[in-house]
């Protein structure tokens, strides 16, 4: 066996394999497929202080080698997820990280305020969903917005505090570099692109919500670009994700600079993408003979592939 544990900003994982926000609702929806106690860490959907019916139908179209969502953060609010949903996570026996989203600094503040508890490991912060209207893309895109945001979370609470970055953006290391100086302890990169789809039969935009997150294999270059760029530039752990499937998309995250990997829109395909990604690491460690695994980080361009 090979060990795989690593940790992250101060967030022991048994492995570097976790589930991205929005892919696997709070966990229990996934549990009759497979003990989520493999999972190295639990992403929750995205958490609003109020409950949130999300976006308009349709939500999610299928495109060339990925889909489009527009789901809108629908979620039951914070108070919900803290009295009904959280007890149920904390059976699992896995590091949860609770993702945030608000639509102002205030909202942001109270809601990483309200999640610190016990059972909560860290806090991701999402400032860069592209399919919410109010707040969202303007938040995420501006570096002084996104740095003003983060400074308020980290004060707010004593938990880790990850920064979700959005590739829409010109220059994904400046949003980097701008969270790394506000006291971020980690990044997950990348959030989805922005997208559109027509439907030539009715002649009108196919999603609800007219524009959604474009996520699946069909990313993955771009985020592993993303993940590289960022690694070299900005010294903080990265988790990455885009169009992760397999252990070979993993480990070229990995080799690019990632510290740990979230497994997203592959969840729907197969419930069982990321342990069958555990093993595939696993695998990969013991035909090549690599004892610490923590080697292969960064190792594409630290020169020591």
């Amino acid at each position: 066996m090979i060990d795989l544990s690593i940790e992250i900003a101060g967030i022991k994982l048994k492995n570097p394999v976790m589930v991205a926000s929005g892919t696997f609702g709070f966990g229990r929806e996934y549990a009759p497929f497979f003990d989520l106690n493999k999972l190295g860490a639990l992403v929750t959907k995205g958490l609003t202080l109020k409950p949130c019916p999300g976006n308009p139908p349709p939500r999610v179209w299928e495109t060339p080698a990925g889909m489009l969502n527009a789901v809108g953060l629908q979620n039951p609010g914070v108070d919900v997820f803290l009295r009904e949903i959280l007890p149920v996570m904390k059976t699992f026996g896995v590091p949860i990280i609770a993702n945030i989203a608000g639509f102002n600094v205030e909202e942001f503040v109270t809601l990483a305020s309200r999640l610190s508890v016990p059972g909560i490991a860290g806090i991701e912060v999402n400032i860069s969903c592209p399919n919410v209207k109010t707040g969202g893309m303007a938040l995420g895109t501006l570096p002084e917005l996104v740095a003003e945001v983060v400074g308020a979370v980290v004060k707010a609470t004593s938990l880790p505090v990850i920064v979700k970055l959005t590739p829409n953006v010109t220059d994904i290391v400046v949003l980097a570099s701008a969270v790394a100086k506000a006291g971020a302890h980690a990044l997950s990169l990348i959030n989805t692109l922005q997208g559109m789809v027509i439907d030539v039969n009715t002649r009108r935009p196919a999603l609800g919500n007219i524009t959604g997150g474009l996520s699946g294999p069909a990313i993955r270059p771009v985020a592993v670009r993303a993940v590289w760029q960022v690694a070299q530039a900005v010294d903080l752990p990265i988790i990455g994700m885009g169009g992760i499937c397999t252990a070979n998309d993993a480990l070229e995250f990995i080799l690019a600079g990632a510290s740990a990997v979230a497994v997203g829109s592959a969840n729907f395909r197969d419930p069982l993408t990321a342990v069958k990604i555990v093993r595939g690491l696993e695998q990969y460690c013991i035909q090549n003979g690599i004892e610490d695994w923590q080697e292969l980080i960064g190792a594409a361009w630290k020169g020591n592939a």
